[in-house]
């Protein structure tokens, strides 16, 4: 069954979410009260987010209990919340139809006739909020979901009135397969979420089949530079549009000047204009070429384009500046992913003279695993590493891989018992020439409070 947008918000019908708080089920909770759905929640603990959205009008119980969906029309879940969930048990055994919320975000995107979607094993979060970034300059008024806070937009989300909707494309249990995209962007594709795929090739294959969700008048973007890219969707019966090296729309006389690039934008031959990243790190090279490719695909102008990415200077979590410690500059950074990690490193050795203090907490057991050889090459760019306890997010410890067996294969790395002896560990260590990093996608952006 698919969920019916234009009904439910034409009968003001009632969308209970469960896991209400999540940074995209929140978001879509308000889209969907804005065009005309009565929507309620519950999540699993009191939060800010829980004061917004009642502020908003939205009421939101605390805990999960079977009362909370009586008398709703449809149940949305995220990830997260499981069928023994004492709501979700109840939505079922009353019939009330229960729906993930990549299908509900699916069915608002149908609402709009200029839907981008933005995918890839990473840089999702930088290149959606470049982009929404570029439809501002442009005064496109987009309508945007993205995985990372931007501070243009208030957060996680904007409500727009025009027919441009902005959306990261996670892969993650081909939740993208529920979207409906009229342009897909593909940034790269590498060996992730291994606990659901079982190997690069079932990866490359989703990647396609979500390139192939755009009708055959829409256009699929993607990285002519990624080998695994090419592989996937270089024969797609779809008009394309590549960027990178060797692709339609590149960077030509690369210029990196104090960590930022500079660079002539060039389509097929033909410079367009000069661009200036507003953002440190080589790799946003590639993030800004992606995002001018999707703008350029609407019609935007390069002088629009050029502006906007000299005034972006980053979404939340993706080398942002928090303050300093002990005179060190104190960035915070999602990076989960070994190549993620590496440039982020790259990016902050270019930027300083003194030492790299990395307190990197990995996130799940299944990646920390799977990709563990590249995790040691990568954290081998750090002057110092620090290794907290692995986050488990969804998953249970196996009783093998552990942040301490990490930290035994990597020279001069030390352990952490927790994010507390983590910071007690960089208070003795940190000095003021040095650039701290605090990496990972689980608590470890609560850090920087602990450090007083």
């Amino acid at each position: 069954m698919a969920f019916n947008l234009k009904d439910f918000a034409r009968k003001g019908r009632r969308v209970h979410f469960i896991g209400i708080g999540g940074v995209s089920m929140n978001a879509l909770a308000q889209a969907l009260r804005a065009r005309g759905c009565t929507v309620t929640g519950n999540d699993r603990a009191d939060s800010p987010v829980a004061d917004r959205l009642r502020a908003a009008g939205i009421p939101v119980a605390i805990g999960h209990a079977a009362e909370y969906v009586h008398g709703a029309d449809a149940v949305v879940r995220n990830a997260a919340i499981h069928d023994d969930s004492p709501d979700v048990a109840e939505a079922l055994r009353l019939g009330i139809p229960v729906f993930e919320r990549p299908e509900v975000l699916g069915a608002l995107m149908r609402e709009h006739e200029m839907c981008v979607c933005v995918a890839g094993t990473h840089g999702k979060s930088t290149v959606s909020s470049m982009l929404t970034a570029i439809c501002l300059a442009a005064e496109r008024d987009p309508t945007v979901f993205i995985g990372a806070s931007y501070a243009p937009i208030g957060g996680y989300h904007r409500l727009g009135s025009s027919p441009l909707l902005v959306a990261e494309a996670c892969e993650y249990c081909d939740a993208f397969l529920s979207f409906f995209p009229e342009t897909a962007v593909i940034l790269n594709i590498e060996e992730d979420h291994l606990d659901y795929f079982s190997g690069i090739e079932q990866i490359r294959d989703s990647f396609r089949r979500f390139a192939l969700r755009t009708p055959e008048s829409g256009c699929v973007i993607y990285n002519a530079a990624d080998e695994n890219c090419r592989l996937a969707l270089s024969d797609l019966p779809r008009r394309t549009m590549t960027f990178g090296e060797g692709g339609d729309l590149q960077a030509k006389d690369l210029r990196v000047v104090r960590g930022h690039s500079e660079f002539d934008l060039c389509l097929r031959g033909e410079t367009l204009c000069r661009i200036s990243l507003g953002v440190p790190g080589e790799f946003n090279t590639a993030n800004a070429l992606a995002a001018a490719a999707a703008a350029i695909n609407y019609g935007i102008a390069p002088d629009i384009i050029a502006r906007a990415l000299k005034d972006f200077h980053g979404a939340g979590r993706r080398m942002e500046l928090r303050g300093s410690f002990c005179g060190a500059p104190f960035y915070d950074d999602y990076a989960h992913h070994p190549s993620e990690l590496a440039v982020t490193l790259q990016t902050a050795k270019a930027m300083t003279e003194g030492r790299v203090i990395c307190i990197f907490q990995p996130h799940t057991y299944t990646r920390t695993r799977a990709l563990k050889a590249d995790f040691i090459r990568s954290l081998r760019l750090a002057d110092v590493a620090i290794l907290p306890p692995i986050f488990a997010a969804r998953e249970q410890p196996d009783g093998v891989t552990t942040s301490a067996a990490l930290a035994a294969e990597l020279p001069g790395a030390i352990a952490a018992d927790s994010l507390a002896d983590a910071a007690e560990i960089l208070r003795r260590c940190v000095r003021p020439e040095d650039i701290i990093l605090a990496v990972g996608a689980g608590d470890i952006v609560s850090l920087y409070g602990m450090l007083g």
